[in-house]
Formats: structure tokens, sequence, C-alpha cells
């Protein structure tokens, strides 16, 4: 019934329609229910399963495990402040909905650690993806151009990465920048350079850091605890400070942004996307090689002035978003390395860079969204490097291409 509906409403939409300007959000709104009508009728073309909308379907089920820890460690984090607050009464429509549910706010309740959680999490997501795709279906429109699923992700993806505080219009901001200025003007996605995300992360950093880092991200909700990340206290102190263990930060059992503490659960995603064919194995590894390899050198050094220099490879893996970075955001296919040797080099280089960022600038422990983006703009280098060496290679050997 649904499908006879819609393309009884189709010729409104197409060219010469009353409502031709808005075919961009009926051929969303088709899309995303149904698979695409239009097929090849005359070789040659090639056959693949694997489309846009699949694609960033993929992406949304690996990244159901780290929703899925993030809204228990969030709710979790939450329930502990208050219990160590000792307040019995907290105000609040987080605090009266919880009420309501009867759940209470035991941290050793894992429902209402997850509903706690959530209460957190959706807002942020609902901001996020509403004033994305808002942008979205504007430049759609404007340019008659196809809306994809790829905002679904970056909706996703963004939400992830913020802490459980944030204001929602720095939300509203963040994903407008992103959106805007790290895709839409340069031709929407496949033609961006810059990942979405972590472009509207960097510009919330920047323009308002005390709602990003410190103490403060874990404390407006909860006044009477305060307490910085494992990340900034191992910036502080090195890691004799920090106040969890490594299977604690290997698990995501500690303050964070509210997807990206969990490595195990990165690694399941990543263990989904790799089996997809979507993401790349070379740059995942590369990337570890570069950070071990450069932690391992800054671990012989004699520097007892940083705390940073101690930090053994296996903590960095589990601090901060390393692990997170590696899998969903370096990885991105629009914004890395294509070529086999020049994803080798991307990985190594926000390997290295990330390692580096944390251990010598004590003012921002939490080097791999840098990185990233610093990656993002040489992708692009290292495959022309690849290309014209692999050229000049062939030229050399057999006299032609």
């Amino acid at each position: 019934m649904l499908k006879k509906f819609l393309d009884k409403q189709r010729p409104l939409f197409e060219k010469q329609g009353k409502l031709a300007h808005y075919q961009p959000i009926f051929a969303a709104l088709d899309s995303f229910l149904y698979t695409s009508g239009q097929v090849t009728s005359c070789a040659p073309h090639v056959r693949d399963g694997l489309n846009i909308k699949k694609t960033m379907g993929l992406v949304v089920i690996a990244l159901i495990p780290c929703t899925l820890a993030g809204l228990y460690n969030t709710g979790l984090q939450a329930n502990l402040a208050l219990a160590h607050a000792g307040l019995i009464e907290p105000a609040g429509w987080r605090f009266d909905l919880l009420r309501a549910s009867g759940l209470g706010f035991s941290p050793h309740s894992v429902s209402a650690n997850v509903l706690h959680g959530f209460f957190y999490f959706f807002p942020v997501l609902l901001v996020s993806n509403l004033v994305g795709g808002a942008w979205e279906v504007v430049f759609s429109c404007q340019r008659n151009q196809e809306i994809h699923e790829g905002f679904l992700v970056t909706g996703l993806l963004f939400p992830l990465i913020l802490p459980p505080t944030i204001p929602l219009w720095l939300v509203a901001m963040g994903i407008s920048f992103g959106i805007v200025i790290g895709k839409l003007i340069f031709g929407g996605i496949g033609r961006n350079f810059l990942n979405p995300a972590l472009t509207g992360y960097a510009f919330l950093f920047f323009s308002y850091p005390a709602s990003l880092t410190g103490e403060r991200v874990w404390t407006s909700s909860v006044d009477a605890v305060s307490g910085a990340t494992p990340l900034g206290r191992a910036a502080a102190e090195g890691v004799a400070g920090l106040n969890v263990s490594w299977a604690q930060a290997f698990l995501g059992l500690m303050p964070g942004s509210m997807g990206e503490t969990s490595t195990l659960a990165c690694l399941i995603g990543a263990a989904i996307l790799l089996s997809a064919g979507i993401a790349s194995w070379r740059i995942m590894l590369s990337i570890c090689i570069g950070m071990v390899s450069l932690a391992l050198l800054f671990n012989s050094s004699t520097n007892v002035t940083n705390p940073m220099f101690g930090v053994t490879p296996a903590w960095h893996f589990v601090l901060g978003g390393f692990a997170f970075g590696a899998v969903f955001m370096a990885t991105d296919p629009v914004t890395s390395a294509v070529t086999a040797k020049g994803q080798w080099l991307y990985g190594l280089l926000i390997g290295v860079m990330a390692v580096l960022i944390r251990v010598l600038n004590p003012g921002f422990p939490e080097g791999m969204m840098l990185a990233i983006l610093f990656g993002n703009c040489l992708a692009p280098l290292i495959d022309y490097l690849v290309v014209q060496r692999t050229m000049h290679r062939r030229l050399a050997r057999h006299g032609s291409l």
C-alpha cells in the first residue's frame, strides 16, 4: 500500500511537476524505504551488491556495540557521581524520568545505568540528526542532488565522540559546521576530504574548549563531584595517577566521551567492518604499528619531567579515542588513502602523530582527532606520490605504462 502510494506521488516530484524542487526529499524517502527501481539494461556495467545505502547501514550496525557500551558507561558514571555526592533527591528532568521509571539511581543496576545514559545520549543524537539532516536537505534541494544516507552515519558518529553534558546548542553548532564546512561546500558525499564528524568536533574544541575537555564535562549535572578523565590524569600524573585499571579502560568503564571509551566495543565494530570489506585492515594495523613504535621510543627515554613519556602502548590503545578513531574515523573510505601502499603510509602517519601530540603537548592530551584530520589533509598527496612512483617504476622497467 505504501509503495503504491509513493509511486502515485512520483510524477509530482519529477521534472515539470508541481513539487519538482523537492525531488531530493522524495527520492531520499523512497530509497530509504525500498531499493532503487532503476537498473542498468545494457552492457558494459559492473554488478555489485554493496552500494552507499548498504555500506552506511553496515557502518551503523558496527557502531551499535559502541552505542550500547556508551549508554551503560554514561549512566554508570552519572550514578556513581550521585552516589559519591550523597545526593538522594537530585533535581532535573532526567532524574524525574528515572524516578518515575522506578529504576532509581543505583550504579549496580544495569537497566538503571542504561536508561540514565539514554537520557544523556538521545537528546544529543536527536539534535545531531535533525540539524545535520536539515542542512543536507537544504543543499540537496538547492543543487537538485540526491540525498544520501551518509548523514545518518555522521549523525551517529558525532554524538559518540561528545561528552554527555554538552549543551544541545553546541551540538547544533558543531554538526552544522561539520556537515556544511566539512562536506557540503565541497559537493557532498564522496567529494569531501575531511571527516565531517571530526571537523565539527575540532570546531567545538577550539571554540568552546571548556565544554568539551577538563573536569567540567562530567560535573555540570552533579555539581558536588569533580574529576578529570583518565587520559587527563595520565597527562598530569602519568600511569601511576590513573584511577582505573587497564581492564576497566579496555571495557570502557571510565569517564570520557559517550561512545569511544570501550575498546572492546570498538574491536567488535572493527570485526564487522572488516568482515564486510568496508574498512581497510591496512589502515587499522599501520595506525597501531605507528603508535607502538613511537610510544616504545618515548618509554625508553630518561625524561622524568613529562609523565606521558612513561605511558606504554597498551595504555595508549585503551585511553581516549584512539581505538574509536582508528576503527571508525581514520578508515572513512572518502577521506582516507585509497592505494594499498598509501594506506600503510597514511596509517603510520596517524599513529605517530597521535602519540606525538599526546606526549609533547600537555595542554592537549587527546591527539587522535588532530592526527586523523592531519592525515585527511595529506591523504590525496600520499596517493598521488604512490601513483607517480608506480608509474615511474613501470616506465623504467618496460619503457611504457
